[in-house]
């Protein structure tokens, strides 16, 4: 609509500053990061938020290759209990396939064999030289019920930023070392059971050449090697004094 007493070249430059703002204001609606973030109200939402760890998948589940694999290859798939030459009572734990051969009921923790023997004590126990710890167990239980799922590459809780012994450095190696390391089965003689044994290993250089895998030394954990997100925790934490804090 034309306004009175605006000549024709005015009127055809406004229209066209108006369309441009149009266009601009489409334009400029943002991609929505790939873990949500909240809303004006603090509900889930698309933006704002931060972009999720480039190829990290993260549905709030718990990773079964980070956090529910490790535990079984370091505490179970071991020479004359569950690997693949073993094979006690039938069981071979070394990869997500054998685990759901038999013994997990997923969806229900309460179901699974291979959950219920966790509890067993005395003669029975599981494993026999020294139970899983609660959160151990707690992790193993959560992600039978989610529907004991493949998931990986999800480890995308990891922060480099935090490094400290009791909230980082000893829940990664409990779930990767301590299995095969500690007292009633201290592989190659290396205990990592506690704060002191662990700083013991990072005195002599053991620790930090076997997780990076560096020439003459053991490649550990046997399963696999860590992260880059955890290596780089580990290394800050040796950085700054192997403190126990």
């Amino acid at each position: 609509m034309k306004v009175p007493g605006m000549s024709g070249r005015v009127h055809a430059a406004l229209m066209a500053a108006v369309l441009a703002a149009m266009v601009s204001i489409v334009s400029c609606v943002h991609e929505p990061f790939a873990n949500g973030g909240e809303d004006d109200e603090g509900g889930p939402g698309n933006s704002p938020g931060t972009p999720a760890i480039p190829g990290c998948v993260d549905n709030g589940d718990v990773c079964f290759e980070s956090s529910i694999l490790p535990i079984f290859l370091s505490s179970c798939a071991r020479s004359g209990c569950h690997d693949a030459v073993s094979r006690r009572e039938g069981f071979v734990l070394d990869s997500y396939a054998n685990i759901m051969k038999k013994g997990i009921v997923a969806g229900k923790a309460g179901e699974s064999e291979l959950y219920k023997v966790l509890f067993r004590t005395g003669e029975d126990q599981m494993p026999p030289d020294g139970p899983l710890s609660q959160a151990q167990k707690d992790s193993i239980a959560a992600w039978i019920n989610e529907g004991a799922k493949n998931t990986t590459n999800c480890n995308c809780a990891c922060d480099t930023a935090k490094f400290t012994y009791a909230a980082v450095i000893q829940a990664t190696l409990a779930n990767n070392c301590v299995g095969c390391h500690k007292p009633g089965a201290l592989s190659g003689g290396i205990d990592l059971s506690t704060y002191t044994a662990v700083k013991a290993q990072v005195s002599n250089g053991k620790l930090w050449g076997s997780i990076t895998h560096a020439a003459g030394y053991s490649p550990m954990p046997q399963g696999g090697k860590l992260s880059d997100c955890q290596i780089s925790q580990i290394s800050k934490w040796i950085d700054a004094g192997a403190l126990n804090n």
